[in-house]
């Protein structure tokens, strides 16, 4: 067999070496021309995840049983439609897949079937009427992006004429959403959907930069402390977002913020975490998400274990950096090989160009530890962040420590 697998991020990794232990000839496609996941991939071809006529073109030359992603939306969505022309199997029809890549109409749903989320309103040109039932602060984001891409909190009228233009621009449907901002953590939910049945997976606590209006993430947590009666909460939102959104058997992920009291979703996609959460939720739930989207595609239908690991403290962080040239990373093996590290992974190339902080896919690099109690997560933060180096090409630290804070 042969699998087409589009894009080249860290856990495409984890993806192409599950379809090579399967015997899977790999066939990877990504925008950037050395993709960190493309030394693990038979053969390679640069081509955007985001091109349905390219990606079309190479499942025909080579010929490929199946295309397949994780942990990613937009692609998600190519895959979907590709696969549906072509006759290929997939977990998810392109109806579906659009209806869960696309805020504007995820929202409608939202308010349609009571599930609680902020008030909204859906435009393609700014119209004051329209959101002034809202109260500010606001935030603005386009309705069909991801990693935190023209996301923006505003205060005022002046503030949300700027974000609301730039949003417009990140969307590929030139549309935005503007809602109320709700006060409190993020929480991020993994469920998996077993015969309609939504099974939550984890539940991680997201930290954010400190900055008044954007939202890049720095850091995800486990456990995120919350009273049962928030938990069952989120149980019961999860399986009314598989039921209003038809979804049988399929991961999913619940982006939501909590007051203390009340969950609210800001929005959620037919997909596992990004970046590194498979890791995490194999750990802390003993479910591994990328075998089962494998599965899921091959026509098997994965079985979430009841019987969960014992209690585990978590968290990975993502590391930012000065303006300059990346190199190297220096230190993270022999912190790993200590065990202080339970897994490092880097998102860039040597070479890198880096700028300014502006989403999350500015991070150059991130790590993931594991303990049995917080204190011991705390001891080897402590040991991290005093001993990692991001070195640039004047072999200086261009590492931004200052983003790594304590952890409770």
């Amino acid at each position: 067999m042969k699998a087409l697998v589009l894009a080249g991020g860290t856990p495409q990794i984890a993806l192409l070496n599950e379809l090579k232990s399967r015997g899977i000839t790999t066939v990877l496609a990504d925008y950037y021309e050395n993709p960190v996941a493309k030394p693990y991939a038979d053969i390679f071809y640069r081509e955007s995840t985001l091109d349905i006529e390219a990606i079309t073109r190479v499942a025909k030359q080579e010929k490929v049983d199946f295309i397949i992603t994780v942990c990613t939306d937009q692609a998600l969505l190519t895959v979907a439609k590709v696969s549906e022309e072509l006759g290929l199997p997939c977990y998810i029809n392109y109806n579906t897949a659009l209806s869960v890549t696309n805020k504007s109409y995820m929202k409608e749903v939202f308010a349609n079937q009571n599930i609680p989320t902020a008030k909204f309103a859906v435009m393609a040109k700014l119209d004051v009427q329209k959101i002034s039932h809202l109260k500010y602060p606001l935030i603005v984001k386009p309705v069909d992006c991801n990693s935190s891409k023209g996301v923006v909190r505003v205060n005022n009228l002046n503030e949300l004429n700027t974000a609301f233009e730039n949003a417009v621009k990140f969307s590929r449907t030139g549309t935005a959403v503007v809602e109320e901002f709700i006060d409190g953590p993020e929480i991020s939910v993994d469920v998996y959907v077993e015969n309609g049945k939504a099974h939550v997976l984890s539940v991680s606590q997201l930290d954010k930069i400190p900055e008044k209006d954007k939202f890049v993430i720095f850091r995800s947590k486990y456990p995120s402390f919350m009273t049962e009666d928030l938990k069952l909460q989120i149980e019961k939102i999860a399986g009314q977002i598989a039921n209003a959104f038809n979804l049988k058997n399929s991961p999913m992920l619940i982006q939501m913020i909590t007051d203390g009291e009340n969950a609210y979703v800001l929005e959620f996609s037919a997909r596992t975490g990004g970046g590194e959460k498979f890791i995490m939720i194999e750990k802390i739930s003993g479910f591994d998400v990328i075998k089962a989207v494998v599965d899921l595609t091959l026509g098997e239908l994965p079985t979430v274990n009841k019987e969960r690991p014992e209690k585990q403290f978590f968290a990975t962080e993502f590391i930012y950096c000065t303006p300059g040239v990346f190199d190297h990373l220096e230190n993270f093996e022999e912190l790993k090989q200590q065990g202080v590290i339970f897994e490092y992974y880097c998102f860039k190339s040597k070479g890198s160009s880096f700028d300014k902080i502006e989403n999350s896919g500015d991070r150059i690099a991130g790590f993931s530890m594991v303990a049995k109690t917080q204190e011991e997560l705390n001891q080897k933060h402590e040991i991290v962040t005093e001993k990692l180096r991001v070195i640039n090409s004047n072999g200086e630290d261009m590492m931004r420590h200052d983003l790594l804070p304590q952890l409770y």
